[in-house]
C-alpha cells in the first residue's frame, strides 16, 4: 500500500488549496510506477461548478507532463472521517490509472486504505475498439 511519505506529500500540497468559501482544503499526490510525485489541491470558484478537485489536479498535472502510469494516490483532508473522492474523480481516476492504491487521510493521523476497484465498483467504460 502506500507509505507515509506520500501521505506526507499530500499534506504539503493541501497547504496551497484555494478554498475561500467552503474553507474545506485538499490536497493530493498521485505516484507514478517509477516513483515520480505529482501533487495537487483544490481550486475553488465562486460559481462552484468550476471548481477543481485536488485529485484532478494532480492526475492532470501528470498527464501534462507525459506520465501514463500510476500506481497510488493519497488525499488529504481536514475532517474527522477521511474524504472520499467525488464521482467525477472517480471516474478519471479509473480511467488513466486503473485500479491503483487510494489512501484516504486526515490531519490527525486517520488513515483508510482502499483499491480504487472497491471505491469505484462499476465504472463507465467505453471503448473506441469495440
Amino acid at each position: 500500500m502506500t507509505d507515509n511519505l506520500l501521505i506526507q506529500e499530500a499534506i504539503k500540497a493541501r497547504e496551497n488549496a484555494v478554498a475561500p468559501f467552503s474553507k474545506f482544503k485538499v490536497g493530493a499526490a498521485l505516484r507514478t510506477k517509477a516513483g515520480r510525485v505529482f501533487h495537487g489541491c483544490n481550486v475553488e470558484n465562486c460559481t462552484y461548478g468550476l471548481t477543481v478537485c485536488a485529485e484532478r489536479v494532480a492526475l492532470l498535472s501528470a498527464l501534462a507532463a507525459g506520465e501514463r502510469q500510476f500506481d497510488a494516490i493519497v488525499v488529504v483532508t481536514q475532517s474527522d472521517e477521511p474524504g472520499t473522492p467525488c464521482g467525477p474523480c472517480r471516474q478519471l481516476m479509473w480511467e488513466y490509472c486503473g485500479d491503483i492504491d487510494v489512501t484516504l487521510a486526515g490531519l490527525k493521523g486517520q488513515r483508510v486504505d482502499y483499491k480504487l476497484s472497491t471505491l469505484f465498483p462499476h465504472p463507465f467504460y467505453f471503448s473506441l475498439e469495440d
